[in-house]
């Protein structure tokens, strides 16, 4: 008689983390130097085909390959629950860190690596769970769609815009959405944590600005040239600090912070109340206003050379509702002479924080930390929400991680050295396990 007991989700999920961080999927944002996706998707079907879980692999270019499953619930007639995250990471250069990136180490009760945080922890999961539930007969009391999905750290073309586009049956039924960048905790004080669930994020704008002018000789007095009218443009957008524009979300927000903190807040400074918060300021202060931050520059071919263009790369992110206002702005700061092209470009995204599955996921966390207070945030980075809202999804972030107090999560992200606690991934499997039998 085997005498081990049986495998739980809290049991393996640091291992499925570390193995799903070991495939390499590096998403450069071009499918000729990209990898690993395929691969990753293959390992998510095996490990679901172990407990009886059917899944289809779709491609939108070869390799380019995303996964979507469903479980069937106790009640077909109800809506459908999305749970959707992408296998695709940043780069990393493994010279930059204290662990190989890829080697999914296990350190000092973190697991190590690319994707850690952004987002394999998440997937990873989201796995356990549904192996675990398969095992032991556990039946959602809905249908759990699962989409696994390339290329969100390049605006989702190729994976969940790709889903939408011309896989939307095997997402029928889906009315609700729980994904990545939300559910993790901020500590006030011993009894008091918030946890930030997203219900907002602002829409892309990554742009090329390319200038042009008259081409000549570097020695030359020259007063037509690309490359000082591109860096004065990259100079005005670089150092503008836009209008402070307080959406619903952020207005719920900075509400909460001042109650947990009992602090008055100054409406048109709130970053000083946003302080508080420690490191997390910077991704949540962000979304008190549109943003565009110079990231790339092309120009020249030779020291004595007048090129006859230069170009810029630009990060562009847009509040809910300031779309319209946005492209005025930087067409004021850009000026004239400057062509704005744009490279990817899609929606910013809000609902409220009220409803059914909300009751439920404060629920879920107040059982497991009976310190939590669950509020509502506006994301200043994008997810793949931005595709699966465009078929009327209520999308939300919601990966909970009760996190130590004195880790700075924000700079995880993209960031050198990512890692996660697995005491904080073993809080997120029983948060989503009271979450999922309940939503």
């Amino acid at each position: 008689m085997d005498s081990n007991p049986p495998t739980t989700a809290q049991d393996e999920v640091a291992e499925l983390l570390s193995d799903l961080i070991r495939i390499d999927t590096t998403n450069t944002g071009d499918t000729a130097t990209s990898a690993g996706e395929r691969t990753a998707a293959e390992w998510v079907a095996c490990k679901l085909a172990e407990v009886g879980i059917d899944s289809q692999i779709v491609e939108s270019e070869p390799g380019r390959a995303s996964l979507v499953a469903r479980i069937e619930g106790a009640d077909r007639s109800r809506p459908a629950l999305l749970i959707h995250g992408h296998l695709d990471v940043v780069p990393a250069d493994p010279a930059e860190w204290s662990v190989h990136p890829f080697s999914g180490e296990e350190r000092d009760g973190y697991i190590w690596g690319r994707g850690a945080v952004d987002m394999k922890d998440m997937d990873a999961m989201v796995l356990a769970l549904v192996r675990e539930w398969a095992r032991t007969g556990v039946q959602p009391p809905r249908d759990i769609v699962l989409a696994f999905v390339a290329d969100e750290e390049a605006g989702g073309k190729l994976g969940a815009h790709h889903l939408v586009d011309q896989h939307r049956d095997l997402l029928e039924g889906c009315t609700e959405a729980i994904s990545e960048v939300g559910g993790f905790s901020i500590t006030v004080h011993d009894d008091l944590r918030l946890y930030l669930v997203q219900t907002a994020e602002k829409g892309l704008a990554w742009m090329r600005l390319t200038a042009g002018g008259k081409p000549g000789h570097g020695s030359f007095v020259h007063d037509d040239n690309a490359v000082t009218r591109l860096a004065e443009a990259v100079a005005r957008l670089g150092s503008h600090r836009f209008p402070l524009t307080l959406t619903p979300p952020m207005r719920e927000f900075l509400a909460a912070v001042e109650e947990a903190y009992g602090i008055e807040l100054d409406p048109a400074e709130p970053e000083q109340a946003l302080a508080r918060l420690g490191s997390i300021s910077r991704m949540v202060g962000a979304a008190l206003r549109n943003t565009a931050n110079p990231t790339m520059l092309h120009a020249g071919y030779k020291a004595n050379v007048i090129p006859g263009t230069a170009s810029a790369v630009v990060d562009g992110r847009f509040l809910y509702g300031q779309e319209e206002e946005f492209e005025r702005q930087l067409a004021a700061l850009v000026g004239e002479g400057i062509q704005r092209e744009w490279l990817v470009h899609d929606q910013a995204v809000e609902t409220t924080f009220d409803g059914p599955l909300v009751d439920a996921m404060a629920a879920a966390l107040k059982a497991e930390d009976d310190g939590a207070r669950p509020v509502p945030f506006t994301m200043s980075g994008g997810t793949d929400a931005k595709s699966f809202q465009r078929l009327g999804m209520r999308c939300f972030g919601f990966s909970p991680l009760r996190l130590p107090p004195d880790l700075d999560f924000a700079a995880l992200f993209h960031g050198i050295d990512e890692r996660v606690p697995v005491e904080s991934l073993k809080f997120g499997i029983r948060v989503l396990d009271r979450f999922l039998r309940s939503a």
